[in-house]
Protein backbone atom coordinates (compact mmCIF):
# COMPACT_ATOMS: atom_id res chain seq x y z
CA UNK A 1 0.00 0.00 0.00
CA UNK A 2 1.07 3.84 -0.42
CA UNK A 3 0.94 6.22 2.61
CA UNK A 4 -2.20 7.81 1.39
CA UNK A 5 -3.54 4.31 0.91
CA UNK A 6 -2.57 2.98 3.88
CA UNK A 7 -4.28 6.31 6.04
CA UNK A 8 -7.58 6.21 4.31
CA UNK A 9 -7.69 2.69 4.94
CA UNK A 10 -7.26 3.33 8.55
CA UNK A 11 -9.87 6.29 8.62
CA UNK A 12 -12.49 4.18 7.01
CA UNK A 13 -12.18 1.38 9.52
CA UNK A 14 -10.67 -1.16 7.76
CA UNK A 15 -7.07 -2.99 8.00
CA UNK A 16 -4.10 -1.68 5.92
CA UNK A 17 -1.18 -3.57 5.33
CA UNK A 18 0.68 -2.17 8.45
CA UNK A 19 -0.15 0.43 10.98
CA UNK A 20 0.17 3.78 9.31
CA UNK A 21 2.34 6.13 11.50
CA UNK A 22 1.96 10.01 11.18
CA UNK A 23 3.01 12.38 14.01
CA UNK A 24 1.65 15.20 14.51
CA UNK A 25 4.29 17.55 13.06
CA UNK A 26 2.00 20.03 11.09
CA UNK A 27 4.04 23.28 12.19
CA UNK A 28 7.35 23.52 13.82
CA UNK A 29 9.11 20.59 12.84
CA UNK A 30 8.70 21.40 9.17
CA UNK A 31 9.72 24.79 9.92
CA UNK A 32 13.20 23.51 11.79
CA UNK A 33 13.96 21.91 9.27
CA UNK A 34 13.92 24.47 6.29
CA UNK A 35 16.77 26.13 8.17
CA UNK A 36 15.40 29.52 8.02
CA UNK A 37 13.28 32.09 10.25
CA UNK A 38 10.07 31.08 10.70
CA UNK A 39 8.54 33.82 9.98
CA UNK A 40 9.65 33.14 6.47
CA UNK A 41 7.17 30.28 6.51
CA UNK A 42 4.37 31.97 8.98
CA UNK A 43 4.63 35.45 7.58
CA UNK A 44 5.89 34.89 3.76
CA UNK A 45 5.20 31.86 3.12
CA UNK A 46 8.90 31.22 1.66
CA UNK A 47 7.82 28.26 1.36
CA UNK A 48 4.55 27.80 2.23
CA UNK A 49 3.82 25.34 5.44
CA UNK A 50 2.01 23.04 3.32
CA UNK A 51 4.90 22.67 1.02
CA UNK A 52 7.53 22.23 4.24
CA UNK A 53 5.37 19.94 6.14
CA UNK A 54 5.53 17.22 2.91
CA UNK A 55 9.27 17.99 2.70
CA UNK A 56 9.38 16.68 6.32
CA UNK A 57 7.17 13.60 5.84
CA UNK A 58 9.64 12.60 3.23
CA UNK A 59 12.28 13.44 5.07
CA UNK A 60 10.74 10.86 8.24
CA UNK A 61 9.69 8.35 5.82
CA UNK A 62 6.46 8.61 7.45
CA UNK A 63 2.59 8.44 6.21
CA UNK A 64 1.67 11.73 5.67
CA UNK A 65 -1.57 13.84 7.14
CA UNK A 66 -1.68 16.53 5.23
CA UNK A 67 -4.33 19.05 6.60
CA UNK A 68 -3.59 22.31 4.62
CA UNK A 69 -5.92 21.60 1.68
CA UNK A 70 -6.29 24.92 0.51
CA UNK A 71 -9.11 26.38 -2.14
CA UNK A 72 -10.41 30.39 -2.71
CA UNK A 73 -13.58 30.73 -1.99
CA UNK A 74 -15.52 33.09 -4.10
CA UNK A 75 -17.64 35.14 -2.65
CA UNK A 76 -21.10 36.09 -3.71
CA UNK A 77 -20.98 39.75 -2.82
CA UNK A 78 -17.66 40.87 -0.60
CA UNK A 79 -17.70 44.05 0.43
CA UNK A 80 -13.99 43.87 2.33
CA UNK A 81 -10.68 45.37 2.01
CA UNK A 82 -7.95 44.51 3.49
CA UNK A 83 -4.29 46.29 4.84
CA UNK A 84 -1.26 44.88 6.49
CA UNK A 85 1.50 46.54 8.06
CA UNK A 86 4.85 46.17 10.08
CA UNK A 87 4.08 48.38 13.12
CA UNK A 88 6.83 47.11 14.98
CA UNK A 89 10.27 45.37 14.44
CA UNK A 90 13.02 43.71 16.58
CA UNK A 91 15.76 41.21 16.25
CA UNK A 92 13.95 37.95 16.81
CA UNK A 93 10.16 39.33 16.01
CA UNK A 94 7.94 41.79 14.69
CA UNK A 95 4.67 43.05 14.54
CA UNK A 96 1.84 42.94 12.30
CA UNK A 97 -1.54 44.96 12.18
CA UNK A 98 -4.24 43.65 9.97
CA UNK A 99 -6.92 45.68 9.00
CA UNK A 100 -10.05 45.07 7.85
CA UNK A 101 -12.67 47.63 6.06
CA UNK A 102 -16.19 46.69 6.16
CA UNK A 103 -18.82 49.24 5.39
CA UNK A 104 -19.71 49.00 9.01
CA UNK A 105 -16.65 50.29 10.13
CA UNK A 106 -12.90 48.27 10.62
CA UNK A 107 -11.77 45.78 12.34
CA UNK A 108 -8.08 45.05 13.55
CA UNK A 109 -5.90 42.44 14.67
CA UNK A 110 -1.68 42.40 15.26
CA UNK A 111 0.33 38.94 15.22
CA UNK A 112 3.94 38.74 16.57
CA UNK A 113 6.12 37.24 14.13
CA UNK A 114 8.87 35.10 15.76
CA UNK A 115 12.20 34.18 14.32
CA UNK A 116 12.13 30.72 15.83
CA UNK A 117 8.33 30.33 17.05
CA UNK A 118 5.61 30.28 15.53
CA UNK A 119 3.66 33.48 15.60
CA UNK A 120 1.16 34.77 18.40
CA UNK A 121 -1.93 36.97 17.72
CA UNK A 122 -1.88 39.18 20.73
CA UNK A 123 -5.25 42.05 19.72
CA UNK A 124 -7.96 40.00 17.76
CA UNK A 125 -10.39 41.02 16.23
CA UNK A 126 -13.31 41.47 18.55
CA UNK A 127 -13.04 43.84 21.05
CA UNK A 128 -16.70 44.57 22.07
CA UNK A 129 -19.40 42.13 20.61
CA UNK A 130 -22.55 44.25 20.48
CA UNK A 131 -20.06 47.19 18.56
CA UNK A 132 -18.27 44.68 16.31
CA UNK A 133 -21.12 42.50 15.24
CA UNK A 134 -22.48 44.66 12.27
CA UNK A 135 -18.59 44.33 11.51
CA UNK A 136 -18.19 40.96 11.60
CA UNK A 137 -20.92 39.82 9.22
CA UNK A 138 -19.48 41.20 6.70
CA UNK A 139 -16.47 38.75 7.89
CA UNK A 140 -18.30 35.82 6.21
CA UNK A 141 -19.75 36.63 3.16
CA UNK A 142 -22.06 34.32 1.18
CA UNK A 143 -19.87 31.46 -0.78
CA UNK A 144 -20.77 31.22 -3.95
CA UNK A 145 -18.03 29.25 -5.90
CA UNK A 146 -14.64 28.59 -5.13
CA UNK A 147 -11.62 27.60 -7.44
CA UNK A 148 -9.48 24.92 -6.35
CA UNK A 149 -6.15 25.51 -8.73
CA UNK A 150 -4.37 25.77 -5.04
CA UNK A 151 -5.86 22.37 -3.91
CA UNK A 152 -4.72 20.60 -7.16
CA UNK A 153 -0.99 21.79 -7.03
CA UNK A 154 -1.04 20.24 -3.21
CA UNK A 155 -2.57 17.32 -4.26
CA UNK A 156 -0.03 16.92 -7.18
CA UNK A 157 3.12 17.76 -4.80
CA UNK A 158 2.32 14.75 -2.47
CA UNK A 159 0.94 12.18 -4.83
CA UNK A 160 0.78 9.13 -3.10
CA UNK A 161 2.53 10.45 -0.04
CA UNK A 162 -0.42 11.65 1.73
CA UNK A 163 -3.43 11.82 2.38
CA UNK A 164 -5.19 15.06 1.42
CA UNK A 165 -7.33 16.83 3.85
CA UNK A 166 -9.73 20.11 3.78
CA UNK A 167 -10.39 22.16 7.07
CA UNK A 168 -13.64 23.04 8.38
CA UNK A 169 -14.08 25.27 11.27
CA UNK A 170 -16.48 23.83 14.53
CA UNK A 171 -18.48 27.20 16.48
CA UNK A 172 -17.88 27.70 19.99
CA UNK A 173 -15.66 28.54 22.67
CA UNK A 174 -12.46 26.61 21.36
CA UNK A 175 -13.03 28.77 18.19
CA UNK A 176 -14.09 31.81 19.32
CA UNK A 177 -10.84 31.90 21.24
CA UNK A 178 -9.29 33.26 18.51
CA UNK A 179 -11.85 35.47 17.36
CA UNK A 180 -12.49 37.70 20.86
CA UNK A 181 -9.58 40.25 22.01
CA UNK A 182 -8.87 38.48 25.36
CA UNK A 183 -9.80 34.80 24.44
CA UNK A 184 -12.19 32.88 25.78
CA UNK A 185 -12.87 34.91 28.74
CA UNK A 186 -13.68 37.55 26.72
CA UNK A 187 -15.60 35.16 24.64
CA UNK A 188 -17.57 34.22 27.71
CA UNK A 189 -18.43 37.27 29.17
CA UNK A 190 -20.01 38.20 25.57
CA UNK A 191 -22.06 35.41 26.07
CA UNK A 192 -23.35 36.34 29.60
CA UNK A 193 -23.80 40.18 28.39
CA UNK A 194 -24.76 39.99 24.98
CA UNK A 195 -26.64 36.82 24.82
CA UNK A 196 -28.59 37.54 21.67
CA UNK A 197 -25.58 38.97 19.57
CA UNK A 198 -23.37 36.04 20.81
CA UNK A 199 -26.21 33.59 19.24
CA UNK A 200 -26.40 35.50 16.19
CA UNK A 201 -22.44 35.18 16.29
CA UNK A 202 -22.81 31.09 16.62
CA UNK A 203 -25.06 31.06 13.98
CA UNK A 204 -23.29 32.62 11.19
CA UNK A 205 -20.05 30.42 12.26
CA UNK A 206 -22.77 27.37 11.64
CA UNK A 207 -24.02 28.35 8.50
CA UNK A 208 -20.86 29.50 6.98
CA UNK A 209 -18.72 26.34 8.21
CA UNK A 210 -21.69 24.45 6.84
CA UNK A 211 -21.39 25.73 3.16
CA UNK A 212 -18.00 25.74 3.40
CA UNK A 213 -18.04 21.94 3.53
CA UNK A 214 -20.33 21.81 1.50
CA UNK A 215 -18.14 23.37 -1.02
CA UNK A 216 -14.94 21.67 0.37
CA UNK A 217 -16.96 17.89 -0.25
CA UNK A 218 -17.52 18.96 -4.09
CA UNK A 219 -13.96 19.52 -4.33
CA UNK A 220 -13.05 16.10 -3.69
CA UNK A 221 -9.73 15.79 -1.66
CA UNK A 222 -9.18 12.86 0.54
CA UNK A 223 -10.96 13.63 3.38
CA UNK A 224 -12.42 16.40 5.76
CA UNK A 225 -11.02 17.49 8.89
CA UNK A 226 -12.76 19.37 11.60
CA UNK A 227 -10.37 21.56 13.20
CA UNK A 228 -11.63 22.18 17.17
CA UNK A 229 -8.56 22.51 18.76
CA UNK A 230 -10.10 22.38 23.18
CA UNK A 231 -13.46 21.27 21.64
CA UNK A 232 -14.25 19.92 24.96
CA UNK A 233 -11.82 21.38 27.02
CA UNK A 234 -12.72 24.82 26.70
CA UNK A 235 -16.88 24.38 26.88
CA UNK A 236 -19.27 23.08 29.07
CA UNK A 237 -21.28 19.75 27.76
CA UNK A 238 -24.55 22.33 26.93
CA UNK A 239 -22.44 24.99 25.05
CA UNK A 240 -20.79 22.25 23.19
CA UNK A 241 -24.44 20.34 22.38
CA UNK A 242 -25.86 24.52 21.46
CA UNK A 243 -23.02 25.76 19.84
CA UNK A 244 -20.37 22.64 18.29
CA UNK A 245 -22.66 19.53 17.88
CA UNK A 246 -25.29 20.86 15.20
CA UNK A 247 -22.31 21.34 12.81
CA UNK A 248 -20.66 18.22 13.72
CA UNK A 249 -23.70 16.62 13.44
CA UNK A 250 -24.47 18.12 9.63
CA UNK A 251 -20.91 17.93 8.26
CA UNK A 252 -20.30 14.48 9.19
CA UNK A 253 -23.62 13.72 7.40
CA UNK A 254 -22.58 15.62 4.39
CA UNK A 255 -19.45 13.53 4.42
CA UNK A 256 -21.13 10.18 4.64
CA UNK A 257 -23.36 10.79 1.91
CA UNK A 258 -20.45 11.63 -0.35
CA UNK A 259 -18.58 8.80 0.58
CA UNK A 260 -15.56 10.75 1.91
CA UNK A 261 -14.01 10.16 5.58
CA UNK A 262 -13.96 12.57 8.08
CA UNK A 263 -11.94 13.19 10.91
CA UNK A 264 -12.18 15.47 14.05
CA UNK A 265 -9.04 17.28 15.76
CA UNK A 266 -10.06 17.58 19.47
CA UNK A 267 -6.82 18.19 21.66
CA UNK A 268 -7.36 18.27 25.41
CA UNK A 269 -10.19 15.75 26.75
CA UNK A 270 -11.92 13.76 24.52
CA UNK A 271 -13.50 10.32 26.12
CA UNK A 272 -17.11 11.68 26.20
CA UNK A 273 -16.52 13.09 23.13
CA UNK A 274 -15.77 9.94 21.69
CA UNK A 275 -19.00 8.61 23.23
CA UNK A 276 -21.09 11.14 21.60
CA UNK A 277 -19.25 10.90 18.18
CA UNK A 278 -20.22 7.14 18.27
CA UNK A 279 -23.72 7.71 18.62
CA UNK A 280 -24.61 10.88 17.97
CA UNK A 281 -22.49 11.64 14.62
CA UNK A 282 -21.33 10.18 11.62
CA UNK A 283 -17.58 11.31 12.05
CA UNK A 284 -15.50 8.19 10.91
CA UNK A 285 -11.76 9.29 12.61
CA UNK A 286 -10.73 10.87 16.06
CA UNK A 287 -7.64 12.35 17.02
CA UNK A 288 -5.18 13.11 19.27
CA UNK A 289 -6.73 11.27 22.02
CA UNK A 290 -4.62 12.64 24.57
CA UNK A 291 -3.53 11.33 28.07
CA UNK A 292 -3.43 12.63 30.97
CA UNK A 293 -2.83 15.32 32.38
CA UNK A 294 -3.15 16.88 29.10
CA UNK A 295 -6.19 14.64 27.79
CA UNK A 296 -8.28 11.64 29.34
CA UNK A 297 -8.18 8.90 27.67
CA UNK A 298 -7.09 5.21 27.45
CA UNK A 299 -6.48 4.13 23.63
CA UNK A 300 -7.22 0.24 25.05
CA UNK A 301 -10.32 1.11 26.95
CA UNK A 302 -11.63 3.45 23.55
CA UNK A 303 -10.92 0.12 21.73
CA UNK A 304 -12.45 -2.20 23.51
CA UNK A 305 -15.33 -0.16 24.30
CA UNK A 306 -16.28 1.13 20.59
CA UNK A 307 -13.72 -1.76 18.48
CA UNK A 308 -14.01 -0.85 14.74
CA UNK A 309 -17.06 1.96 14.83
CA UNK A 310 -14.71 5.32 15.12
CA UNK A 311 -11.31 4.87 13.57
CA UNK A 312 -8.72 6.29 16.08
CA UNK A 313 -5.44 8.30 15.72
CA UNK A 314 -3.13 9.36 18.84
CA UNK A 315 -1.70 9.01 21.08
CA UNK A 316 2.30 9.28 21.95
CA UNK A 317 2.80 11.74 24.69
CA UNK A 318 4.49 14.97 22.66
CA UNK A 319 6.24 15.89 26.04
CA UNK A 320 7.27 13.07 28.59
CA UNK A 321 8.09 10.67 25.84
CA UNK A 322 8.59 12.66 21.86
CA UNK A 323 10.29 15.51 23.33
CA UNK A 324 11.94 14.50 26.94
CA UNK A 325 12.21 10.51 25.94
CA UNK A 326 15.10 8.58 24.53
CA UNK A 327 14.41 6.73 21.21
CA UNK A 328 14.10 3.41 23.06
CA UNK A 329 11.27 5.60 25.51
CA UNK A 330 9.67 6.26 22.12
CA UNK A 331 9.58 2.71 20.77
CA UNK A 332 7.88 1.15 24.35
CA UNK A 333 5.25 3.77 24.30
CA UNK A 334 4.65 2.91 20.45
CA UNK A 335 4.53 -0.74 20.96
CA UNK A 336 2.56 -0.43 23.71
CA UNK A 337 0.11 2.29 21.54
CA UNK A 338 -0.18 -0.23 18.75
CA UNK A 339 -0.89 -3.47 21.23
CA UNK A 340 -3.71 -1.20 22.97
CA UNK A 341 -5.43 -0.04 19.45
CA UNK A 342 -4.13 -1.85 16.14
CA UNK A 343 -6.13 -4.77 16.12
CA UNK A 344 -8.72 -5.05 13.50
CA UNK A 345 -7.44 -2.09 11.98
CA UNK A 346 -9.06 1.43 12.19
CA UNK A 347 -5.42 3.04 14.40
CA UNK A 348 -3.11 5.34 12.96
CA UNK A 349 -0.02 5.93 15.28
CA UNK A 350 0.32 9.59 16.30
CA UNK A 351 0.89 11.75 18.87
CA UNK A 352 -0.78 13.42 21.48
CA UNK A 353 -0.89 16.75 19.88
CA UNK A 354 1.91 18.38 17.72
CA UNK A 355 5.49 17.68 18.70
CA UNK A 356 7.36 20.36 19.67
CA UNK A 357 9.85 22.32 18.05
CA UNK A 358 12.72 20.86 20.04
CA UNK A 359 11.61 17.22 19.47
CA UNK A 360 14.66 15.30 18.62
CA UNK A 361 14.75 14.09 14.91
CA UNK A 362 16.02 10.80 16.42
CA UNK A 363 12.65 10.51 18.38
CA UNK A 364 10.01 10.83 15.06
CA UNK A 365 12.39 8.44 14.06
CA UNK A 366 12.25 5.78 16.18
CA UNK A 367 8.49 6.21 16.14
CA UNK A 368 8.00 5.83 12.20
CA UNK A 369 10.38 2.51 12.87
CA UNK A 370 8.61 1.15 15.15
CA UNK A 371 5.69 1.26 13.27
CA UNK A 372 7.18 -0.11 10.62
CA UNK A 373 8.81 -3.20 12.53
CA UNK A 374 5.70 -4.01 15.04
CA UNK A 375 3.00 -2.86 13.55
CA UNK A 376 2.25 -5.59 10.25
CA UNK A 377 -0.67 -7.35 10.68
Amino acid sequence: MTSKERMLAAMNKRQPDMVPVAPDISNMIPCRLTGKPFWDIYHKADPPLWRAYMDAVRFFKMDGWFIYGGVHFKPKHDERTWESEIISREDERFTVRGTCHTPAGDLWSETIFYIADPPTVTHAWIKDLKEDLPKIRYMFPEIDGLDRAPLDEQIAYCGDDAAVACCVGVPGLHDLHGWFDGGEIAAVYAMADYPDEFDELIAIEQEHYCRSAEMLIEAKPDFILLGASGLWTLSSPDIFRKCSLPTIQRVTRMCKEAGLPSMLHACGKDRELVDIFVNETDLDCVNPLEIPPMGDCDLAEIKRTYGLKIALMGNIHTTEVMLKGTPDDVRRACEEAIDAAAAGGGFILSTGDQCGRDTPFDNIHAMVETARRYGKY
